[in-house]
Formats: C-alpha cells, sequence, structure tokens
C-alpha cells in the first residue's frame, strides 16, 4: 500500500534536488528559529499565538518562510525556550546534570557504566532482538510519516530523520566523562554494545527499506550523531575505526544496497572522519561549524564512491554569522554558500537550530537570500 501523499508541483524542485537533477532554483532545507517572537512575526499572527497553537504557527512560518523539505519535526521544540534561552528547569546528562541514576544504578564512575551496560542494556537489546516485528515497524514508519506529511501539507516535503538505527557512542545516557572513561578502560564491552546495537540496527533498517518502497517515501535521510567537538572526534579515531566504524557498516548495509542517499549532520570538526563516512557509502552533509575546521569548500570538491556529486546542505553559521555578525555578513556568506557548493544537489538552510537572540535583521535577511536563490539559483 501507498500512504504517502502524491508528490505536488512545489516539491519537484527540491526531489530534483535530491536526485542530483539539474535545477532552476536552490531548495530551502532545515529551518528552525526558537524565539518565540520571531516565530510569530514570521507567521504573521498576533504575539502570543505560538505558545496558543504551537504547531499551526510555526507550520505557518515554515511556508511563509517556502521551506521546500522538513525532516526533523521540531514544532513543539520552541516551548522549552524563553526569550533568553532554555527554560525547561531540567538538565540531562549532557546539559548540566548533577547526577545520573539510571535503573537505581548511580552513574558516577566509569565502572558504574560498564555494570549498568551489562545488567541492563545488554539483556534488553538481546530480548529487542528476539522480539521485533517487521511488519509493525514497517507499519509504524509509515503511519508516522504519513501524519508528519500532513501536517505540513503538500507544499512542503517530508524526508526521513527518525526511524533508521545505527550503533551510537552513548554519551548521551552516561554523560561524558564516565562513558569516554570506560570506552577506553573497557573497549571490549563497548564493541560488544555496539555489535548488539547493529545487531537491532540491522533488523530494523531492513524494515526500513521496506517502508521506503511501500510508502514511495522520497530518498533522502538525515542521520544525526554527533561524535565531535571543535578538536576532532570525541574518541581516538582508531579506535572509531577498530570497533564502531565496522558496526556502522554492517548496521546500514541493509540501506547501502539501495538508492536512498543518506546523508550525515555535522556538528564541530568533522574533517577527519568524512572520508572515511563516504567510504561507508554516506551520500552528503549537513551543517558545518566552519570556525571549528569544517572546509566547505574542500567538502563540496568532495565524490560519492559512485563519484557523484555529495547532497549539501549548506548552513548559515548559526554560532556566529546569525547571531553575532550584520545582514551584509548573512548576505555575503549566503553568497559564498553558493558559490561554492556544487553544481546539483545543494540546499541552503541554517548550520542547526537558530537560538534565542539573533537580531531580527539577520533573520530578515536570511529569508530574503532564501527565496532569492530559491528563484535564481546558483548562475
Amino acid at each position: 500500500m501507498n500512504f504517502y501523499m502524491n508528490y505536488s508541483e512545489r516539491n519537484q524542485l527540491a526531489l530534483d534536488t535530491i536526485q542530483l537533477k539539474p535545477s532552476h532554483g536552490i531548495p530551502t532545507g532545515l529551518f528552525h528559529i526558537m524565539q518565540h517572537d520571531h516565530i510569530e512575526r514570521i507567521a504573521k499572527v498576533s504575539p502570543g499565538d505560538y505558545f496558543k497553537n504551537p504547531e499551526e504557527v510555526y507550520i505557518k512560518m515554515l511556508k511563509n518562510v517556502g521551506v521546500d523539505v522538513v525532516d526533523q519535526y521540531l514544532a513543539l521544540n520552541p516551548l522549552t525556550m524563553g526569550s533568553h534561552g532554555y527554560e525547561g528547569g531540567s538538565f540531562n546528562a549532557t546539559t548540566g546534570g548533577s547526577q545520573i541514576v539510571l535503573d537505581g544504578l548511580a552513574i558516577d564512575s566509569p565502572e558504574a557504566v560498564i555494570e549498568h551496560m551489562e545488567n541492563f542494556v545488554f539483556p534488553k537489546l538481546k530480548q529487542d532482538i528476539e522480539n521485533f516485528n517487521e511488519d509493525s515497524q514497517v507499519k509504524e514508519i509509515l503511519e508516522g510519516e504519513k501524519q508528519l506529511q500532513e501536517k505540513l501539507g503538500s507544499e512542503i516535503l517530508k524526508t526521513g530523520y527518525y526511524f533508521i538505527k545505527m550503533p551510537i557512542i552513548d554519551y548521551y545516557t552516561y554523560g561524558y566523562e564516565n562513558y569516554l572513561m570506560a570506552f577506553a578502560l573497557y573497549p571490549e564491552v563497548m564493541e560488544h554494545h555496539f555489535s548488539l546495537q547493529a545487531d537491532v540496527a540491522t533488523l530494523n533498517n531492513k524494515a526500513v527499506v521496506r517502508a521506503y518502497k511501500e510508502g514511495n517515501l522520497p530518498h533522502l535521510y538525515r542521520l544525526d550523531h554527533d561524535i565531535a567537538d571543535s578538536r576532532g572526534t570525541l574518541i581516538n579515531i582508531k579506535s572509531l575505526d577498530k570497533i564502531w566504524l565496522p558496526n556502522l557498516v554492517r548496521s546500514l548495509e541493509p540501506l547501502l544496497k539501495t538508492d536512498i542517499r543518506m546523508i550525515w549532520h555535522c556538528d564541530g570538526n568533522l574533517m577527519e572522519m568524512l572520508p572515511r563516512l563516504i567510504d561507508v557509502g554516506i551520500k552528503g552533509f549537513q551543517g558545518f561549524q566552519y570556525e571549528d575546521g569544517m572546509d566547505y569548500e574542500e567538502i563540496c570538491k568532495m565524490k560519492t564512491k559512485d563519484n557523484e556529486n555529495l547532497i549539501i546542505e549548506a548552513g548559515i553559521s548559526v554560532t556566529r554569522t546569525l547571531p553575532l555578525g550584520t545582514p551584509n555578513d548573512v548576505k555575503t556568506q549566503m553568497k559564498w554558500l553558493v558559490e561554492n557548493g556544487p553544481d546539483t544537489g545543494l540546499f541552503l538552510s541554517t548550520s542547526s537550530s537558530v537560538t534565542p537572540g539573533v537580531p531580527w535583521e539577520n533573520i530578515e535577511t536570511m529569508i530574503e537570500g532564501f527565496k532569492y536563490y530559491r528563484e535564481h539559483g546558483k548562475h
């Protein structure tokens, strides 16, 4: 059964770009504003309307900007933000949480990380493998994508984000310090963790391939796993080569046999990892922290394993240009991104979420730039 909506005429620019076809313009990708009054101003609604009707107002904002594709659906995410930033009131393992307790076990040492993995995580993963139901997973993916596409309407193309699985470097759960110490001290346990994750992911990703085929889903998916900071990968790249990368390849293998184009979100300085990811079969990149050493011009010259252009979702910097620059700086960076981007496969977006505090004039200039390049293209 084809769960997916029929593609509209408006979708064609995005579809052509995904397929690396020459196009008349450059489509707009990721656009996530978190400051409420900016959202409301773009959506052309009254102050306070976002809080009252967050999804309706957020989608109006996307449509008024002219966004062509949405992968990660973040309509409710700005509710955690106030005009000066995060106001959620609670913190997790990677955002300043003072104590991490999992299943009654305090994660206060690398040994506690290992104890929790062996007593709780590994049995759960083995149970997930035993109980996996492919038909149920296909249904869940298709129903989720159908629901989101209907919310967005026919003007915006919903592409994949949440449903492909892969082995993760699990500092999210345990916190950086104790997890990374455990990684260094107990690599054999970490390798077993990656292997079990890959077992689950392989089963899941076979279901994903079916969902793409049965649902006629657009063949673009953004993988999102932050594995670097401004200095480089969080873990020595030789260790990642040895025990993480082979399990990543194994988990993605069902998808690598298809023409689904997987792109990778880039946080921090990921330059050393890019050739490895391309060798895995990743076909593009999104994000880019230029100030951390991400060489955009060099990246855009790289090719896939099949010697095709990479899909590049070129982001205006949310850490420098938008919050600290001028409207002219925004124009200059957008022009640089376009002039140095690939001739096919180029989207324009922001490098990540736009946090509160960005001057309105910069937001306005960026939106005008999206419209200009969507209509006029690269030349």
